[in-house]
């Protein structure tokens, strides 16, 4: 039977409830559909240590913030997920759950949705699957060996040798992103010999002049600072990787803390053969860039104090990387113990399902702030969509709430309602 509806919502992460509170705020009839339970990937998809970069007071969605006893604390991943659902009570959600959706297609000035939970037909459709979809692993990685453990940080939940997960062995881990980082360290700490390739990243420290540099980033707008949709998708989503990490007490992490651990940092892997990995050889110099990346920034907080006259502890020179990196060419896995291979190589986006002429060569959605090149067709929680926290719980609220205004204009159009 089909069912007919004003809008159908993709997804019940942080992008889709928030898009649910808003479209119920503006009386948009909608259904949202999510193919597993809400905060699915939250719920499953994560690994079991993982906390939040950003501190809870930024835990904000429309018509619901974090208002716990712990404001500077990190969320856990499990509170995140009940933090969804009670989030999804208060809206009173329209989900409809275990309904993946099968096909989108175009249908007259609509949409056509065939899902589990049924067929349907909807004047707008908003994708908010989110940003962390498909592991993104390099293509040559099908010619490492198969005696080589791989694992992506989508399927992995925990480092303990003898949880079966990982092999016993060394282990690489590819990417030194936030998420690179912490695994490498927690692998570490489990045992593994551990090796970790980095490529363009920023260490930052958890706190500079007495408060947590996400607050200091907040105050100076620089998560909120809007896409300049004149500059291409390349230019604008290729900043280094943040090496952060939310714990308390705070405390720092970097390619220099892992290495006080006798963690080996290697450089950027280009591609690999059997048993053995072709690397950039280019470490050093991405050290010494990142370092000049972070006292940027470091000095931008520090003119934004200066300039407004705020009281804070006078500035303290962040220690100079002393990690002396040498040039590497090749790395031999067996030669180096490596069993393992975890791909913190970031994530692609899955749209199989998607079957309107909206995708790219690179097979993402062409869209601009949200407003895709099909009427109607909008996206929600992807990287830098809006401005730079759009895929963050604590920036994609504000995006929900002008891609709905967009949309509530849309269906309001004369030819569409004579069309319905």
């Amino acid at each position: 039977m089909l069912e007919r509806i004003d809008t159908i919502v993709i997804g019940a992460g942080q992008a889709g409830l928030s898009a649910s509170a808003c479209l119920t705020d503006a009386g948009i009839d909608h259904v949202v559909l999510e193919r597993g339970a809400v905060a699915e990937r939250w719920r499953n998809e994560r690994w079991a240590s993982l906390k939040l970069l950003t501190p809870n007071w930024m835990t904000r969605l429309p018509g619901h913030v974090y208002d716990g006893n712990d404001p500077d604390g990190y969320m856990h991943k499990d509170e995140v997920t009940s933090f969804l659902s009670q989030y999804a009570q208060r809206i009173a959600a329209p989900i409809r759950s275990q309904a993946p959706v099968h096909s989108v297609v175009q249908d007259g000035v609509g949409f056509r949705v065939d899902s589990e939970a049924g067929t349907f037909r909807a004047r707008c459709v908003i994708v908010a699957t989110g940003a962390c979809d498909q592991a993104a692993i390099p293509s040559w990685a099908s010619r490492l060996s198969p005696r080589f453990q791989q694992i992506t940080t989508r399927d992995y939940i925990h480092a303990g040798i003898h949880a079966g997960q990982v092999a016993p062995g060394g282990v690489l881990v590819v990417g030194a992103s936030a998420t690179g980082v912490q695994l490498a360290e927690e692998l570490r700490h489990a045992g593994h010999d551990v090796t970790i390739a980095a490529g363009r990243h920023m260490p930052l420290p958890r706190t500079y002049r007495g408060r947590d540099i996400m607050n200091w980033l907040d105050e100076m707008g620089t998560l909120s600072e809007p896409r300049n949709h004149g500059v291409s998708n390349v230019r604008t989503l290729h900043h280094p990787s943040l090496q952060l990490i939310g714990s308390l007490p705070r405390r720092d992490i970097s390619l220099d803390s892992l290495a006080r651990m006798d963690v080996r940092p290697v450089s950027r892997v280009l591609g690999a053969e059997g048993g053995k990995l072709l690397l950039s050889g280019d470490l050093k110099s991405q050290i010494e860039m990142a370092a000049e990346r972070r006292n940027a920034l470091l000095s931008q907080i520090d003119s934004h104090i200066e300039s407004n006259h705020l009281m804070a502890p006078a500035h303290r020179a962040v220690p100079t990387s002393h990690l002396v990196a040498n040039r590497h060419e090749t790395l031999d896995l067996d030669r180096a113990g490596i069993r393992t291979i975890v791909w913190a190589t970031g994530f692609r986006r899955d749209y199989s399902w998607l079957n309107v002429p909206v995708l790219n060569a690179h097979g993402e959605i062409r869209e601009t702030g949200g407003v895709t090149t099909i009427p109607g067709l909008y996206a929600l929680g992807l990287p830098f969509m809006r401005r730079r926290n759009s895929a963050f719980i604590d920036g994609v609220g504000q995006d929900a709430r002008e891609i709905t205004q967009h949309l509530a204009a849309y269906i309001g159009a004369p030819q569409l309602s004579k069309a319905a």
